[in-house]
């Protein structure tokens, strides 16, 4: 009897052990948070950009938190509904055009006007800058990782655009809504789509050009469907706008996290981002030229003729977007005045 009491307690024992050894195991098991994106795995923000920052965050971590990456919409939806799958903790984070949702992110959208934009990483610093104080769409459902642009649109076309008057008529594809105010502007007409369906919309001819910076062109093949590449002979302004980009978290997930372990969401957020975002978007752009050089033929729009170009969309175009923001009981000229400030200031 007494063996038996003694196996008995030995396997109490035993089993208390085994189970505060799992109980060890289970915490030592790291949070794996899925990042969800649009593009494929060759592009430049899956390798480039996406992928470093999830490692460092992985490593800074200790090992305890764990990024996995999902390219290609491999998740499920479409490009439009990132900024929802993130809101509604579908995924935990995503990186997504905030234009994709026109009307969901307007106080940002001053950033992508015509001829705002200068360089990459002055506009980075004064977008994030702005956004500390202007931030307020993005505060119920987000932990902003980073918002962001890129070097600027490029006219991609089948036929050259040399002179405004070439623009006339013609069909052209924009990511934002903004974007197509200012083609329109222009006299052309916008056709708003996601990057993905660039192929298929030059390849059948559905538009005649694209606004879309160099790096995306060597994923999209875009040099091998197009001829002409227009930038503008302006040397402060060599490009007609940019488009607002933004890596961000559910704002709940991020608050589950233990205070150590949001730190490190916090390490790799924001400020600590804008200048590394501005420099790799910014080196991105060289493959991407470089095969438009080789496959086809770099315009520069004369002075003269970006000057009418600047004429035709700027003023317009930010009276619009102006306007629209006085509709929502924003005072829009004070945020323009301010974003212009705020780029001048990070540009000296």
């Amino acid at each position: 009897m007494l063996k038996s009491v003694k196996f008995a307690a030995s396997g109490v024992l035993a089993l208390g052990l085994m189970t505060g050894l799992s109980g060890i195991a289970k915490a030592a098991e790291p949070i794996t948070l899925k990042l969800h994106h649009l593009l494929s795995p060759l592009s430049h923000a899956h390798k480039n950009m996406l992928i470093p920052w999830a490692a460092k965050v992985g490593e800074e971590s200790g090992g305890r938190l764990k990024i996995d990456v999902y390219p290609a919409m491999q998740l499920g939806g479409k490009p439009p509904q990132l900024a929802g799958q993130a809101a509604d903790g579908v995924v935990d984070i995503v990186w997504t055009v905030l234009g994709y949702t026109p009307g969901r992110f307007t106080k940002t959208e001053v950033f992508e006007l015509p001829f705002m934009h200068t360089n990459t990483t002055a506009t980075n610093k004064a977008l994030t800058e702005y956004v500390k104080k202007n931030g307020d769409e993005f505060e119920k459902d987000y932990k902003l990782i980073g918002v962001f642009v890129h070097p600027g649109q490029v006219f991609h076309s089948h036929d050259p655009i040399r002179t405004v008057a070439d623009l006339k008529g013609m069909k052209i594809r924009t990511p934002t809504r903004t974007g197509g105010w200012m083609i329109e502007a222009m006299g052309a007409t916008p056709i708003g789509a996601p990057v993905p369906k660039i192929p298929e919309m030059l390849s059948k001819k559905i538009v005649e050009a694209v606004l879309i910076p160099y790096e995306i062109t060597i994923p999209l093949k875009t040099s091998e469907m197009v001829k002409y590449h227009t930038t503008l002979g302006d040397p402060k302004v060599t490009r007609p706008n940019t488009t607002v980009f933004m890596i961000a978290m559910n704002k709940a997930k991020y608050e589950s996290l233990p205070a150590d372990l949001q730190k490190v969401i916090d390490n790799n957020s924001g400020e600590h981002l804008s200048e590394w975002l501005g420099k790799i978007w910014d080196e991105a752009e060289l493959p991407g030229e470089a095969k438009a050089t080789a496959t086809g033929e770099l315009i520069v729009m004369s002075a003269a003729e970006t000057a009418k170009l600047r004429a035709m969309t700027e003023k317009p175009v930010t009276d619009r977007w102006i306007a629209e923001m006085k509709k929502k009981g924003v005072d829009g000229q004070a945020l323009v005045d301010e974003a212009r400030a705020l780029i001048a200031k990070y540009s000296n």
